[in-house]
């Protein structure tokens, strides 16, 4: 290749390379441009279906294969919490919405928060735990058998639960969801057989450059009409805002009081996945035919998904003093031993 060429390919993926390190804080700014440049998310969200395909292309051609096999031995944890996070989850939400008349009160948010209980966790859920220095390995299993399960048991609580609330039919959404899943990771094994893991690998701040690139468009297209919503009905904005905040903790909570006889840090991690859902998914399976408030909703409740590093530092480095301090007294009892041992032959 001649040695021009070479360098104007290189700007870009420097450029890449550059962008994919800012990681945390370039997702902060993404919603600060959504929200600032309303126009903007006009603009990309006609293409947020394509831009969620792309997103699933690039998580599941760097999953880790090693990782899923040596779960796998223990399928038992792997069901339980992929039961737990796919189905007890979405028919406790489902009850508890119909049981306070919230598909009567307000059918709109009803379908956001039913499309947020019924969605995988996010892809990018288990790079998160292991950036906040966390196991990331069974969350890894889980986000895959969740997001496998997912194209059947969407269509069974949208039966169930939606009801007139979504106009796309149960099958026509589950029909939708496999297509999707199927298509995206036919890609992923395809750029894995044509490029290879090791380059794939090699490449990780780029792709991840590219990852920001594409997320753009979809925080862009759900941010777009949260500052005009908040100046025409700002107390409604709050209260959604607080609702999301609400049910991202409850579902981190619940998640690891279930789970807390796997140990603190292994049931934060799990808590961490389940609490965020892949929203994006459901718009993208929905062609994003979806009310003004639902859209809100799935706006808002990406703040404690994105702010859940800053929020859960503190506790996550109260869990790992903790474990550092129960390895510590496994070195030294044996210490202690050793000289009543001599004395007492």
């Amino acid at each position: 290749m001649p040695v021009a060429a070479t360098t104007a390919f290189d700007v870009p993926v420097r450029a890449l390379a550059w962008l994919g390190r800012q990681g945390t804080r370039a997702i902060a700014a993404l919603v600060i441009f959504g929200i600032a440049l309303p126009p903007l998310g006009e603009i990309l969200k006609p293409h947020v279906a394509e831009a969620i395909f792309l997103l699933l292309v690039i998580s599941f051609m760097r999953v880790d294969v090693a990782a899923l096999r040596d779960h796998l031995r223990r399928p038992g944890i792997v069901v339980a919490a992929s039961a737990w996070t796919m189905i007890a989850l979405p028919a406790l939400i489902g009850l508890g919405c119909l049981a306070v008349g919230l598909d009567k009160s307000s059918p709109d948010l009803f379908l956001a928060l039913m499309l947020q209980a019924v969605a995988s966790p996010m892809m990018a859920a288990p790079a998160l735990a292991a950036l906040m220095g966390l196991d990331s390995t069974l969350a890894l299993i889980t986000l895959v058998t969740g997001t496998a399960l997912v194209p059947l048991t969407a269509p069974l609580f949208a039966y169930l639960f939606f009801g007139s609330a979504l106009t796309l039919s149960p099958l026509g959404l589950g029909a939708k969801l496999a297509l999707i899943l199927a298509g995206s990771l036919a890609v992923a094994l395809a750029i894995r057989w044509l490029a290879g893991i090791d380059a794939i690998r090699r490449h990780k701040e780029p792709i991840d450059g590219i990852n920001i690139l594409i997320l753009l468009v979809f925080v862009s297209a759900v941010m777009g009409e949260v500052a005009g919503s908040f100046w025409a009905n700002p107390l409604q904005v709050i209260g959604i805002a607080l609702l999301a905040f609400a049910i991202f903790f409850a579902l981190l909570g619940a998640t690891m009081l279930v789970f807390r006889r796997l140990g603190r840090e292994r049931a934060l991690a799990l808590g961490l996945l389940v609490s965020q859902r892949n929203m994006g998914l459901m718009v993208a399976a929905t062609d994003g035919a979806l009310p003004g408030l639902t859209w809100l909703y799935f706006a808002l409740s990406q703040f404690p998904i994105y702010l859940s590093p800053q929020l859960l530092k503190r506790m996550v480095g109260r869990l790992g003093k903790g474990s550092a301090r129960g390895k510590d007294k496994e070195t030294r009892l044996p210490l202690r031993r050793r000289p009543r041992e001599s004395r007492n032959p």
